[in-house]
């Protein structure tokens, strides 16, 4: 006879804080866990970017190349490229081990707000305040993008990838989906100006934070509101909303130095981390641990489970 499986065990979440990273890059602007979540980079207002071993708390490189504050970055799926955007209005692709730019791009008629590589590391996304998402070829010299997605009607805030879609918000309140198989754009408005989006992991469904104080859950395909999440204050900023490693939980920084994690299902609110006085800039949730990344201020705090030891 089969016996019935073991219930998995209940998703903890990252409830106590285990290293803090004094960044010394100004006001950090980003933080962002690598594709295996062993290390991370943060994008400060001091033009710098710089990778860290946020687990042992040590820096391991900082990267200089920017003309002005960097926005944001992402690491390519085998640790050897970063891409970053800043408010010089460039991306650049930097080589991991010897901290050279490898190129720049520029075509972006205002600050870089996002960037992202697609899974082979082959191009670069960027969303712009000028409105248009650009998609850049890193193995060829042309300096001009191969594709600008230009639909929007405001800056773009975000923009995430899936293996064949990318997911932008913006401001005008819409959240947008290219589907790159078929050719087709989906758009759902939420009235409100997008300031984060995601996927969730399973890929069914796409979290959109808004200045609304207000994250939805959307179902990918038919567009329907699936889950409201209030609590948290998102008026001013541009604040990351994230899912846990498990899809059990929502999280959205804060302007109030809290990060707060919501219910998946339920929408109730399960957890409110005091991480810090002032705005919660930038969060980050590992992609397999309950690890969490919150930068506030000048400093990047990590937060593991309440069961985790410290070596």
């Amino acid at each position: 006879m089969a016996f019935p499986r073991p219930r998995p065990a209940r998703p903890e979440l990252p409830r106590q804080r285990v290293q803090t990273l004094q960044c010394g890059q100004g006001a950090v602007r980003a933080a962002r866990f690598n594709a295996d979540g062993n290390y991370c980079l943060t994008c400060g207002s001091d033009k710098t970017l710089k990778l860290w071993n946020p687990h042992k708390g040590t820096a391991l490189r900082t990267y200089q190349g920017h003309g002005y504050e960097v926005l944001d970055a992402a690491g390519s799926f085998d640790n050897s490229q970063i891409c970053s955007g800043g408010a010089d209005k460039s991306v650049a692709l930097w080589d991991v081990t010897t901290g050279q730019v490898v190129r720049k791009y520029r075509g972006h008629a205002g600050k870089v707000n996002c960037v992202q590589f697609n899974q082979e590391a082959t191009v670069i996304v960027s969303g712009s305040i000028d409105s248009t998402v650009r998609c850049w070829d890193c193995r060829s010299r042309r300096p001009d993008p191969i594709q600008v997605l230009d639909e929007a009607k405001d800056g773009i805030s975000s923009v995430k990838l899936s293996a064949y879609e990318i997911l932008t918000g913006s401001v005008d309140g819409r959240v947008r989906r290219y589907d790159l198989r078929t050719g087709q754009l989906c758009s759902d408005y939420i009235g409100s100006p997008i300031t984060s989006v995601c996927f969730s992991k399973d890929g069914q469904c796409v979290l959109a934070a808004s200045l609304d104080s207000t994250l939805r859950l959307l179902d990918k395909d038919t567009g329907e509101l699936l889950g409201e999440y209030t609590g948290h204050r998102s008026t001013t900023y541009r604040l990351d909303c994230v899912l846990n490693e498990q899809d059990t939980h929502v999280g959205c920084a804060s302007e109030d130095g809290h990060v707060y994690f919501w219910d998946l299902v339920e929408g109730s609110l399960a957890l409110s981390l005091p991480v810090g006085q002032g705005v919660v800039q930038s969060l980050a949730f590992h992609p397999s641990l309950p690890c969490l990344l919150v930068a506030t201020q000048g400093q990047v705090t990590l937060w593991r489970e309440d069961t985790f030891q410290p070596e």
